[in-house]
């Protein structure tokens, strides 16, 4: 259908000022601008981002399709669609890209899943919740770490293996074992934190790590970490802080507890 164009009425037009002066800044990303690769099936992730976020840092999130059974097979399939995710995010220059999957990052690799990221973005640095879980322990200067999923065992038992292999002891682990992602993200945070303190508790753990971006944590990671007098972080929470850092948005942010107040470790 053709609209067709009318004559601009202008009898009781009393001002019409045009190319009216203005100058431009850096925009909302003043101080930086980062990318979020969001799982489909995600509910929590973006909400939980924005309480971690100060101003002058801008958040983009873009869609990666993602089944709702989490498998191994599953998280291999979403390898292929990093590329073509990272391309809808907006035409801004990103100082970080974050990918939102622990179990995903753990399946294709990190460093796979980087590498799939600078396809498109050759320079970007990039992170993912298992790279910035172990850059918040070093920062944290804690290694024994209590580990809680909703994952089913196979991806818990190589979640653990992972963390071993890269520095941490896990002498401690716990889960829902729930493989349905919508499930996991109306899992109640009082669940959560009762689930938080049963495998903080112990003395064999210095610190915990609650794994899944859909497991809401930033809200009370400070009020467990009073109860365990230990620091906790989550996916979420980590790789937040994780982008933050690697941004160079070196804020102490109140509320999110002991992580937000530190600074990246040498070397991280």
């Amino acid at each position: 259908m053709t609209i067709a164009a009318r004559p601009t009425d202008t009898a009781d037009l009393v001002s019409n000022i045009e190319n009216i002066a203005f100058e431009t800044d850096a925009g909302v990303g003043r101080r930086g601008n980062l990318g979020l690769l969001v799982l489909r099936t995600d509910q929590t992730i973006e909400d939980e981002f924005r309480l971690a976020l100060p101003d002058g840092a801008a958040l983009y999130e873009a869609r990666l399709h993602s089944p709702v059974e989490i498998t191994p097979d599953n998280l291999r399939k979403m390898e292929a669609d990093i590329p073509g995710t990272v391309r809808l995010l907006p035409d801004v220059t990103f100082d970080v890209i974050g990918f939102g999957c622990t179990s995903g990052a753990l399946v294709i690799g990190e460093s796979q899943v980087a590498k799939r990221v600078q396809e498109v973005m050759p320079q970007v640095k990039v992170t993912d919740p298992v790279t910035a879980a172990v850059a918040a322990f070093k920062a944290l200067g804690t290694r024994r770490v209590a580990l809680l999923t909703p994952y089913i065992a196979s991806i818990n038992h190589s979640l653990r293996a992972a963390f071993i292999e890269r520095g941490l002891q896990i002498p401690v682990m716990g889960s829902f074992n729930e493989a349905d992602d919508n499930r996991v993200a109306r899992i109640t945070a009082e669940a959560i934190e009762n689930a938080m303190v049963q495998v903080g508790s112990s003395d064999e753990c210095e610190a915990v790590f609650v794994s899944c971006t859909s497991l809401r944590v930033a809200r009370i990671a400070e009020r467990v970490e009073a109860r365990l007098g230990k620091p906790v972080t989550s996916s979420n929470h980590a790789m937040a802080w994780h982008m933050l850092r690697l941004a160079g948005i070196a804020d102490a942010i109140p509320g999110l507890g002991r992580l937000y107040q530190t600074p990246l470790a040498a070397n991280a």
